[in-house]
């Protein structure tokens, strides 16, 4: 029995996207462990580098885009900074804040692991869709839709 407000449709384009987003991060296991660092160091050189407006990024921001703790972000910088990935540099506004930029060393790595990263999304391309699941609710029933959170208020 599905649950109310649920459609098979649902359930299958949900399992099909983990699946796709499953082979995607293995994939990303894989190749960054071929390039010598774990899949959360790779992570750390990508956000710094993809940071928006700067080449660089704070712990704090790196902590949020990583969605860890600041705590565990410093550890990762410390491993990535022993391996010539990544070097501190005190702020030259704030002196409170460090910055974490990219050694060159990090640079050329996290270059050659992005293009690989592209060339398997774009093999993926076609098949790693976000599930239109407003659609399938649509395609519902009136009396089996879920209620919107708005419309569920009883303000």
């Amino acid at each position: 029995m599905l649950s109310k407000g649920t459609a098979k449709v649902d359930f299958e384009a949900l399992a099909e996207f983990r699946y796709q987003l499953r082979k995607y991060l293995r994939f990303s296991e894989q190749v960054t462990h071929q390039q010598g660092v774990t899949p959360l160091q790779y992570q750390l050189l990508l956000q710094i580098k993809g940071y928006p407006g700067r080449a660089w990024a704070s712990v704090a921001e790196l902590a949020e885009r990583l969605q860890a703790q600041h705590h565990g972000v410093v550890a990762l910088v410390s491993r990535c900074e022993a391996l010539g990935l990544v070097q501190r540099r005190a702020s030259t506004t704030d002196l409170r804040k460090v910055e974490v930029h990219l050694t060159p060393q990090g640079d050329t790595l996290v270059t050659r692991l992005v293009q690989l990263h592209r060339a398997e999304l774009a093999s993926l391309q076609g098949r790693f869709t976000v599930p239109d699941l407003a659609a399938t609710e649509a395609a519902l029933p009136a009396t089996r839709r879920p209620r919107s959170r708005r419309s569920a208020r009883t303000d």
